[in-house]
């Protein structure tokens, strides 16, 4: 199916002005027209109506037989005035007697074919327009009354001759003034639709960069004063920015969505390969000759399964992060949080024996309850890594204090110690994924005391889970991690 080609904006533009302006100018000049002819009619049928009035009383002060028309011949009968009397003195009986003024003043008798075309003209003062052969076109009348009737004319030629220059006069005019307007808004619409050209080749060079693939370069903008809300073509362009803004933050946040896949990618293949490899090399010396196998078989077994374990550990956490960033449902039921938080710091003091570890709930009202609604095993855990990396990351005898904060509106826990601090360049990316304090990977103790880097992770996508935000505040001999959850009733 072939597609019909439209005409651009401004083609369109000028054509409809100007179309406009031809119905417009049309209808002006043929209302002019038609004012101006009514109201030359109107006059010449008063100069009419007086030429018979005036052939009337003439008649009746001249004592000529029933053809005499000799009052054509006093002053003031204008050339080409007509008069005719009728046979017998009464209009059935036809016109017998016509004669017309001259240009020189003279009178002309007219023939039989001019005066049958006045024939049928009755004596009551109608107004008719009739056209004499060799004469032209008349406007005639015929009068009685109390009196010899008579009928007088008077030619249109003045009349028409008039309107016809009046035509020609107005069409002249207008097409003078639809050249001038056409070429007018050619102009001006050309000159307010340049913005709109600009805003296109902006969008025609956005729409050239590849977007598909690789980092995205700043995108060309529209230029501000192309972007006044005021205009049309302004709208379009501030439109066109703020859909340039929406895709370049969305291609930066692709950019760093693939910078982040690639790095837990790189991070998840290092922390599998360290187990894996340990599982081989431990499997390899039990497969070594008898005496190797003899001696070692408990030791090697209990290294393969350590670490089993904590390749299990990795993949139950990865799978637990897949399945928060798919926005898979949790449990929901009530939960108090200050007995999931006290018995948290209870398991802390037991794996932390060298710390100094302090509990204190805070509520806003002697009946406020420090309850949310949630999956209980969740959020003990996001307790239990907070705890855990205060434990991990501070020396023996850090006083770590967590507080259990109930307002109307929110639940609040804080684990605050007096460690030595979040190192400020690991600040901004605490809670990404396989963030560690030592860019060497290196721990101590690996097993004992490491981690997979995934704990704050793990916490935040928790948290926003159950519609909180986790937060942190860290220098020498202060840290706070702040959890904020929505109370019940309030999710």
């Amino acid at each position: 199916m072939r597609v019909r080609r439209q005409r651009s904006l401004r083609t369109g533009l000028v054509l409809f002005i100007s179309g406009t302006l031809v119905v417009v100018c049309t209808v002006m000049a043929l209302a002019t027209v038609l004012v101006q002819r009514a109201y030359l009619l109107g006059d010449l049928d008063q100069r009419v109506t007086d030429a018979a009035n005036r052939s009337q009383g003439g008649l009746q002060r001249r004592t000529g037989g029933a053809t005499d028309l000799g009052f054509l011949n006093e002053r003031g009968q204008p050339a080409g005035t007509l008069a005719a009397r009728f046979a017998g003195g009464d209009t059935d009986g036809g016109v017998i007697a016509a004669e017309v003024v001259t240009a020189d003043g003279r009178q002309r008798t007219l023939t039989t074919a001019q005066r049958a075309a006045l024939d049928g003209i009755t004596a009551d003062g109608t107004l008719h327009t009739r056209t004499i052969p060799g004469l032209g076109t008349y406007r005639v009348t015929a009068i009685g009354g109390d009196g010899v009737p008579v009928l007088a004319g008077l030619p249109m030629g003045d009349v028409q001759n008039t309107i016809n220059r009046l035509v020609v006069v107005e069409a002249a005019i207008a097409v003078v003034s639809l050249g001038v307007a056409g070429c007018v808004s050619t102009v001006v619409i050309r000159r307010r639709l340049r913005p709109l050209d600009r805003v296109a080749a902006t969008a025609v060079e956005v729409s050239r960069v590849p977007l598909d693939r690789g980092e995205v370069a700043a995108l060309t903008r529209v230029p501000a004063y192309d972007t006044d809300p005021g205009t049309e073509p302004g709208q379009v362009g501030a439109a066109l920015n703020r859909m340039i803004d929406h895709v370049e933050s969305s291609l930066a946040e692709r950019q760093r969505g693939e910078v982040r896949m690639r790095r837990f990618l790189a991070d998840a293949s290092h922390e599998l390969r360290t187990p894996l490899a340990s599982i081989a090399g431990y499997a390899e010396l039990m497969s070594g000759d008898e005496k190797v196998r003899g001696l070692e078989p408990d030791l090697a077994w209990r290294r393969v399964s350590a670490q089993s374990a904590r390749m299990t550990g990795l993949v139950e956490d990865l799978l637990l992060l897949a399945r928060l960033d798919e926005g898979r449902p949790l449990r929901s039921a009530p939960v108090n949080l200050a007995t999931l938080v006290a018995e948290a710091v209870w398991d802390a003091r037991a794996a932390g024996a060298d710390h100094d570890w302090q509990l204190a709930l805070r509520l806003d009202g002697p009946a406020a309850p420090a309850t949310v609604v949630g999956d209980a095993a969740r959020l003990h855990q996001v307790v239990a890594n907070l705890l855990a990396n205060a434990r991990v990351h501070t020396p023996a005898g850090t006083k770590v204090t967590v507080v259990v904060e109930a307002t109307a509106t929110d639940r609040v826990i804080r684990v605050r110690d007096d460690g030595p601090g979040i190192p400020p360049a690991l600040l901004p990316t605490v809670f990404e994924r396989f963030t560690r304090a030592d860019a060497s990977r290196s721990r101590a103790g690996h097993d004992r005391d490491g981690g997979s880097g995934l704990g704050l992770a793990i916490a935040t996508a928790i948290t926003r889970a159950h519609g909180g935000r986790i937060d942190v505040q860290s220098e020498p001999g202060r840290t706070e991690f702040t959890v904020t959850l929505p109370a019940e009733g309030n999710v």
